[in-house]
């Protein structure tokens, strides 16, 4: 009989998740529906957005090479009935105070900081770069790790060093270009263009770093098509830009910048991002979402 979630210690909330202590050395790691755009958690929830960010993770983390902190597989029996599907059992770890941004595309925050320096994170770009230019290489733009409700900062490679040292985060950047490189090559091949993605790392007892938190989910990567690419433009998105252009549009009556918070999504936009959100995952697994476990529960 699988345990209640009331059996767990309540450790966390974030934006998105909630975390639980398993034991010692485990935690439960659980995904909801909520969605957050501009450092504001939305009044709307996406239906099944969860399990589609937990099912998205766990394609990843099979698929790439970098060691990660699943400690158990996603039906695993410590996982209480009522969140089967958008839960998993993870390591406990000393996590890092970075978030390991890598891009291969120039837009958001890196785009913002290029038009003001010329740079992203410190790294000096060629000139004449627009919305969604393609860079030779794809570059480690690391970021802050702001306490909740604050907004991430992006930070040079000096800065990373200055945090976790010199052999840290020569670790730490080569894991992940590699990472990215390996999940992009992936995406692309599903006609999906993975501009910048955000990961998470941590160390477990033996001093080792591992990936954490999610990976390559529409909450944390920009996923384009592939077909539609054209530099110099908004591109057509998988992922959460959607909701954040619907936010910034006139549509919605917001003002990013005014102290009121964000406004309800309309219907259409939430069954919209739910649809980009699925199409995303099922055309980068090569699975049904309605296969995935936890759809009856």
């Amino acid at each position: 009989m699988r345990p209640a979630l009331s059996d767990y210690q309540h450790l966390a909330s974030g934006k998105v998740r909630e975390l639980y202590r398993i034991d010692d050395g485990h935690l439960l790691f659980v995904a909801t529906d909520r969605i957050s755009a501009y450092d504001y958690i939305l009044d709307s929830e996406i239906p099944d957005k969860g399990r589609i960010l937990t099912a998205m993770s766990v394609f990843f983390f099979d698929l790439v090479e970098a060691p990660n902190h699943l400690a158990g597989p996603p039906d695993d029996e410590r996982i209480p009935e009522e969140v089967l599907g958008r839960a998993l059992v993870v390591e406990q770890l000393e996590m890092l105070p970075v978030e390991a941004v890598a891009r291969g595309y120039l837009t958001g925050s890196g785009l913002i900081d290029y038009q003001k320096t010329g740079k992203v994170c410190g790294i000096a770009l060629p000139p004449g770069l627009v919305e969604a230019s393609r860079f030779a290489e794809p570059l480690f733009t690391p970021a802050s790790k702001a306490e909740f409700g604050l907004h991430d900062e992006n930070i040079t490679y000096s800065d990373v060093i200055g945090l976790v040292g010199a052999v840290r985060a020569d670790q730490l950047c080569r894991l992940t270009m590699q990472t990215y490189i390996q999940g992009a090559d992936h995406a692309l091949k599903k006609g999906i263009i993975v501009a910048d993605t955000k990961f998470e790392f941590g160390v477990d007892a033996h001093g080792r770093l591992k990936l954490a938190d999610e990976v390559f989910t529409p909450d944390s990567s920009r996923y384009w098509s592939a077909a539609d690419y054209r530099e110099g433009v908004v591109q057509n998105s998988f992922d959460k830009q959607f909701v954040r252009n619907w936010l910034t549009s006139p549509a919605s009556g917001w003002d990013r910048h005014g102290d009121r918070p964000p406004p309800p999504l309309p219907a259409d936009i939430v069954e919209a991002t739910r649809a980009r959100y699925i199409e995303a995952y099922e055309r980068i697994s090569g699975l049904r979402f309605d296969d995935w476990i936890g759809g009856t529960v």
